[in-house]
């Protein structure tokens, strides 16, 4: 059994916090590059290049890439052979947060009443934290802050069974061509097909953790992720949503096994600044 004490993970969330909003993921990075290469739209090809300088320039100076930097999303793997000690794991985590969003001058975008008096934490607490346990002695976090554009455009869908890869299409390119600008187009679409109406939106947005250009590796689905690419691209909606042939850099579905009555769908949408980082202690 390994001890490790909780002020490890707190200093870990708050660099975490940190670096997920001052540097874009290689990944995205060089689709956005493969995207301007690709561009046809001049008004979309400038728009590219625009994005591709400012996450230059926040990685440069230390700053965040968008001013809105997210609630603060955790995908957390304790080995069941680790012993916590020092502490409160859920605290310690918040501490983090509240340390990074603090040091890393990082605006605080969470609220602790959702629908009345909406007052602010002021420290963007609490995380949204997400826990599994999986063999071994370590510790792996992975941080992604989700901001308000892009996740006010996700959708969840109950559909049937009998609607089959048709209806998820149609309810796929509804809802990204619903989407418009609004969530900052070139987007990432994380998809969830299966399980319950709780765990299809919790793959889906897992789904946004792949990186870039990587398939799911069912080849049926992984064929599926290239047609719906392709169908959402030629919507037109464009970066920005200024017209153009690059509305989405991927699409990545997940699925899990579902009641033989039932095919949830959750599309969870990410905006072009798809920050995530990971850490294992």
């Amino acid at each position: 059994m390994r001890e490790i004490n909780v002020e490890e993970i707190t200093k870990t969330v708050e660099k975490l916090c940190i670096e997920s909003n001052y540097y874009l993921p290689p990944d995205v990075k060089k689709a956005l590059e493969d995207a301007l290469d690709k561009e046809e739209s001049p008004l979309g090809k400038e728009i590219l290049s625009d994005i591709l300088k400012n996450q230059e320039i926040a990685r440069k100076k230390d700053v965040p890439i968008c001013q809105d930097t997210g609630l603060t999303v955790i995908f957390l793997e304790l080995g069941q052979e680790v012993r916590l000690v020092g502490g409160d794991l859920n605290q310690a985590i918040d501490e983090g947060v509240r340390r990074g969003y603090k040091n890393g001058y990082l605006r605080k975008s969470a609220v602790d009443d959702p629908f009345i008096e909406r007052k602010n934490t002021g420290d963007n607490t609490p995380a949204i934290v997400h826990t599994k346990i999986v063999p071994g002695d370590k510790i792996k976090i992975i941080l992604a802050p989700k901001g308000g554009g892009s996740e006010n455009m996700s959708a969840l869908g109950m559909l049937k069974p009998s609607d089959g890869i048709k209806g998820i299409k149609k309810f796929v390119l509804d809802t990204v061509e619903k989407a418009g600008s609004n969530p900052c187009p070139p987007i990432i679409v994380g998809i969830g097909i299966g399980g319950t109406i709780e765990k299809t939106t919790l793959i889906a947005k897992q789904a946004l953790l792949r990186k870039v250009g990587e398939h799911n590796p069912n080849p049926k689905v992984a064929e599926f992720e290239k047609e719906l690419l392709e169908e959402i691209n030629k919507l037109g909606i464009g970066p920005q949503g200024f017209g153009g042939r690059t509305t989405a850099l991927a699409v990545n579905i997940e699925t899990f096994p579902a009641h033989i009555a039932s095919m949830p769908v959750a599309i969870n949408i990410q905006c072009h600044v798809a920050r995530h980082q990971e850490a294992i202690i």
